[in-house]
């Protein structure tokens, strides 16, 4: 297996890469994770990989609060969103998918552009940022930024939007709504064991009350249930304007319902698609107990 590896500095050069190999075959390569085991598995010849990691670029690497919200740029890693107060405070459900991310090793180097752009379909950060209503920031040769939300980011199973002349740039996520009192906000990962291992089923939500615990906005995503993450937009229509420590037995069940729409799941070496749906349907009706 011969393949090359570029080593941009700084985004202009990155760019330029990405331009002179556009007839060419190239990967990008960020912590690589996932893509050296992809590697192994389908050895491509002549490939150019284009290494990520070592762009200098505080808008590519790092994390900003503003009014607006959070913004990430896609090489930020795992690690430090798990160490970051302002995701654990505010968006739980970012900070828990994060942490139930494979080790303490993997997660130094695994990157949110990574995780997004695999476009796997038991991604766990793609999973939170889905039920956040992230917008993806792509960046082309020509310097220009095209804003894509993430519901429209995920084309297919392990495909994206992304042109070849594109690149992950940024994810943005809107802020907490400022009347809201309480945030329930969690990740839920089901897997065949406890550690290292890819979700069966994953429920995302972020789900904000006023000071009466009326539900004023509400997010919830699914994954390892369909082939790409999916936003479950009228489970989530449906639980506006309850109460949500008052949410019935028989409400539970239609958001689970509603929830359980959205899955195609299949049956694998791991679950049957009939145990990933009775699974998604419990987790679903129990993020209210």
């Amino acid at each position: 297996m011969n393949f090359e590896i570029i080593n941009p500095g700084t985004t202009k050069e990155l760019l330029a890469a990405v331009k002179k190999f556009q007839k060419e075959n190239f990967r990008f390569g960020a912590g690589c994770t996932d893509f050296l085991m992809e590697l192994k598995k389908n050895p491509s010849e002549g490939l150019t990989v284009i290494n990520l990691s070592q762009v200098k670029d505080a808008q590519f690497n790092g994390l900003k609060k503003s009014v607006k919200g959070l913004r990430m740029g896609a090489m930020l890693t795992a690690h430090k969103i798990v160490m970051n107060e302002e995701i654990k405070n505010k968006y739980p459900v970012l900070h828990n998918a994060a942490e139930s991310l494979a080790s303490t090793q993997i997660r130094q180097v695994a990157t949110v552009g990574g995780n997004m752009c695999t476009a796997s379909p038991s991604g766990d950060i793609a999973c939170a940022l889905a039920s956040l209503q992230a917008d993806c920031e792509l960046l082309s040769t020509t310097g220009k930024i095209r804003n894509v939300n993430i519901n429209s980011f995920f084309a297919g199973l392990r495909k994206t939007v992304l042109k070849k002349n594109e690149i992950l740039y940024g994810i943005s996520i809107p802020a907490n709504i400022k009347s809201t009192k309480n945030i329930f906000s969690n990740f839920i990962k089901v897997g065949t064991r406890r550690s290292m291992e890819c979700s069966v089923v994953s429920l995302a939500y972020h789900i904000q009350t006023d000071s009466n615990g009326i539900i004023i906005k509400a997010g919830a995503a699914i994954g390892a249930s369909a082939p790409t993450i999916r936003f479950a937009a009228t489970a989530c229509d449906f639980l506006i304007g309850k109460k949500f420590k008052n949410i019935t037995q028989k409400e539970k069940e239609e958001f689970a319902e509603k929830v359980l729409s959205y899955a195609s799941p299949i049956t694998d070496i791991r679950a049957t698609a009939g145990y990933r749906k009775e699974v998604l349907f419990n987790i679903s009706k129990s993020i209210f107990e």
